[in-house]
């Protein structure tokens, strides 16, 4: 057991806390179809940007970050360009305004207020709710292998085993965690709708807030007195066509590591990278929690301040939490134990290095931190699947007229439906990267380039987006059998 009595406490307070806000927020999520989905749009936008922020901060990408700045340097600030980071930057200046007047529930229903609702416009409400609903379950999937995964690092199964009255093949272990944990998101999101959301939220941004400082702290205190083993030009996050970085006298496993990501030259993959997150940013919100987000904000005006806040809460703390482990794993690189088959296994030096160097009570901040994060995540996209089945579906084609008793119900229905089908696309699936990747670069890829028109082209008619939608989800999903080897960025244009 890599967790103290301590951890174990501190991570079951938290789900006791979240268990408690899903019964607290039982009654307010009951008054309405709105107050369900959408907190009634009655939220303060500093509560609703902590919330998303929250969503963002997940282990996933956290494990990423830190490997990235482990090998690269002050340059990896660049390399998470690959995804919309400035996002946040072009929905506060104008795209949250514009898709709060519309005071629609879901982005489908927005695209009437765009496009109207003859055929064509119906035609684009139908491919936007298929998108948001297999984006919303590849998310969960991903969330829920994840999240399995990382528990097993600190709670090994033969810890848990003799205490249990079955057995599991070891390749499901990472199931059974991932349910145990998604059995308390559930239970607060299908009871409390997007207040418990919130407010689950909140709690999660104060333990990743504490756990975050501490960290900090941590690695500034092993630093003391100390040079990092980097090699020079790693501190300088300017560059020129070639990356100028080499790690070959001092670890020659991390100079393979810089060849293998095929990001060379540098100069020519930072084009291409500003292109493709300047872009992606332009295209706007992708449907799931941070839409949502928006169209619960009270006011236009709110929308556009929930947006702004979102990156002034959310970098500081992640980044304090990055940097603090990638200095303690620079430092004491030959006690993480990442050796592999293949290798130093560069996606395991935040766990290792969680274990290694944060004391009880830190350690389970961080875990908990971390789990609930992932929890947040789960829980955002979770609403987001549920308002845009039961809106765009259930209230528009099947029963237009339905009680508030059939929607509720209904809701519960189909949050239960979707978290055990993304389970099973879990299981079944090859990898937690899989997913991913089919994420990543197929779906969001054929998202990007029909909505930078919807936005911007006033002439765009709505049978343009849905074929544009259409053909650009077909022709992305044919990139994994055209060039199984390359970098899909190379093939983003």
């Amino acid at each position: 057991m890599k967790l103290h009595n301590l951890d174990l406490l501190i991570i079951a307070l938290y789900l006791g806390i979240t268990v408690l806000i899903g019964l607290l927020m039982r009654h307010k999520a009951r008054m309405s179809h709105q107050d369900y989905m959408m907190g009634g749009k009655k939220l303060p936008w500093y509560l609703l940007g902590l919330s998303n922020a929250s969503d963002m901060f997940d282990i996933s990408g956290t494990m990423w970050m830190v490997a990235l700045c482990f090998v690269y340097g002050l340059k990896s600030i660049w390399i998470v360009w690959l995804w919309p980071v400035f996002n946040q930057v072009f929905l506060m200046m104008y795209l949250s305004r514009w898709l709060r007047r519309s005071n629609a529930s879901t982005g489908a229903e927005w695209l009437k207020t765009r496009f109207g609702e003859g055929r064509s416009g119906q035609f684009s409400h139908l491919i936007t709710v298929i998108f948001a609903l297999l984006g919303c379950l590849g998310f969960l999937a991903y969330g829920f292998v994840g999240l399995g995964k990382f528990i097993e690092l600190f709670i090994p199964w033969n810890v848990l085993a003799p205490h249990l009255p079955f057995a599991l093949p070891p390749q499901y272990v990472p199931h059974f965690y991932g349910l145990l944990f998604t059995v308390f998101v559930v239970f607060y999101t299908i009871l409390g709708g997007m207040n418990s959301v919130v407010w689950s939220d909140l709690v999660m941004y104060g333990i990743l807030g504490i756990a975050s400082i501490c960290v900090a702290v941590i690695a500034a205190v092993h630093l003391n007195r100390q040079d990092l083993p980097v090699p020079a030009g790693w501190y300088n996050p300017f560059f020129g066509w070639d990356l100028e970085l080499n790690w070959y006298k001092l670890n020659p496993e991390v100079q393979h590591k810089i060849i293998d990501d095929g990001f060379s030259p540098w100069g020519a993959f930072f084009m291409m990278m500003a292109f493709k997150g300047i872009f992606a940013s332009l295209a706007g919100p992708t449907p799931n929690y941070d839409l949502q987000k928006i169209f619960s904000s009270r006011s236009p005006e709110e929308a556009a301040k929930m947006s702004g806040f979102v990156s002034l809460v959310l970098l500081p703390v992640r980044y304090a939490m990055v940097i603090g482990f990638t200095v303690l794993a620079l430092l004491y690189t030959d006690q993480l134990n990442l050796a592999s088959a293949q290798g130093i296994d560069f996606e395991r030096i935040l766990p290792a290095a969680i274990v290694s160097f944060t004391p009880p009570i830190v350690r389970g901040l961080v875990v908990a931190g971390l789990v609930a994060a992932f929890m947040g995540t789960f829980a955002g996209t979770l609403n987001a699947a549920q308002s845009y089945f039961v809106n765009d579906i259930y209230l528009k084609y099947l029963n237009p007229r339905a009680s508030l008793r059939s929607i509720l119900n209904t809701n519960y229905l189909v949050g239960i439906l979707v978290v055990s089908f993304s389970m099973v696309l879990g299981i079944f699936s090859s990898s937690v990267d899989a997913i991913l990747q089919w994420l990543a670069s197929a779906l969001y890829g054929g998202y990007i380039a029909a909505n930078v028109l919807k936005w911007h082209w006033w002439r765009f008619n709505a049978s343009g987006f849905a074929w544009g939608m259409t053909i650009g989800v077909i022709s992305a999903l044919l990139i994994p059998v055209l060039a199984p080897d390359g970098l899909p960025l190379w093939l983003f244009p």
